[in-house]
């Protein structure tokens, strides 16, 4: 089965990255019944030559799986089914999408209306480079780790060291998530075009736009992943109408 090749249906079809591909296989076979809870899934070396594709895509997709708890992985058993439909909230390592979205709406939109007051030369120095990198990577994780310095680099400028402790202690669960809605949500020309309004309203010093800026960030980030548990909801522009990329 080869899943190179696979596309999405939809009034702009686009191509399907072979992860998706896998996942989307395995998600609905579970989601049918046609794996059932408590069933062990195939190895990755198995899946691998099922699928065709390379143990790396793989992985992927079996933690993706996780995230959205259809699976859980017992230390040298596998992985096995844990439920038949998606969790209401996916899970990046210790921590659901629900709790970082509510420390996130509680830090880092007022965190970026104190940045576009606060910040240095050299903090706006950081900021134009880092999102100039990001618009022009295609690589999904060298963008992860470049997402996840921006949004730092923000906290930082914002005057207050306890705002970019607050960003540390989530910081792997940060990037879990964010590799999730890129491969999973299509996510990062919008998020490259939110990022852009956030640093345009910090170098303007204006403190209000900041903050709207960054909640309509965090909006999408939160509709993007209620389109991926619930599938059929895509998320919306800044304007509200759906996109379709």
């Amino acid at each position: 089965m080869d899943l190179s090749d696979s596309r999405t249906a939809g009034r702009v079809p686009r191509r399907v990255s072979a992860m998706e591909a896998v996942l989307g296989h395995l998600r609905g076979a579970i989601e049918r019944g046609e794996i059932a809870v408590g069933d062990k899934l195939p190895t990755e070396a198995e899946l691998g030559r099922q699928f065709e594709v390379s143990r790396s895509v793989v992985r992927e997709a079996l933690r993706a799986l996780q995230a959205l708890g259809l699976t859980v992985s017992r230390a040298g058993k596998g992985t096995y089914v844990a439920a038949s439909g998606p969790a209401e909230h996916p899970v990046f390592g210790s921590y659901s999408a629900r709790d970082l979205l509510e420390v996130r709406q509680h830090v880092e939109i007022p965190v970026a209306g104190y940045a576009a007051t606060r910040r240095t030369r050299d903090d706006l120095d950081l900021l134009t480079h880092l999102i100039e990198e990001m618009e022009q990577e295609s690589d999904t994780a060298s963008w992860v780790a470049l997402d996840t310095r921006f949004h730092l680099t923000i906290a930082q400028a914002s005057g207050n060291p306890v705002f970019g402790r607050i960003l540390e202690e989530i910081r792997d669960a940060l990037a879990h998530q964010s590799t999730f809605l890129n491969q999973l949500g299509n996510r990062r020309r919008q998020s490259d075009l939110e990022h852009r309004a956030i640093v345009e309203a910090i170098l303007d010093g204006a403190e209000d736009a900041a903050v709207r800026a960054m909640a309509v960030h965090l909006a999408h980030v939160e509709t993007t992943l209620n389109a991926i548990v619930r599938p059929g909801h895509a998320p919306l522009s800044h304007e509200g109408e759906v996109i379709h990329e």
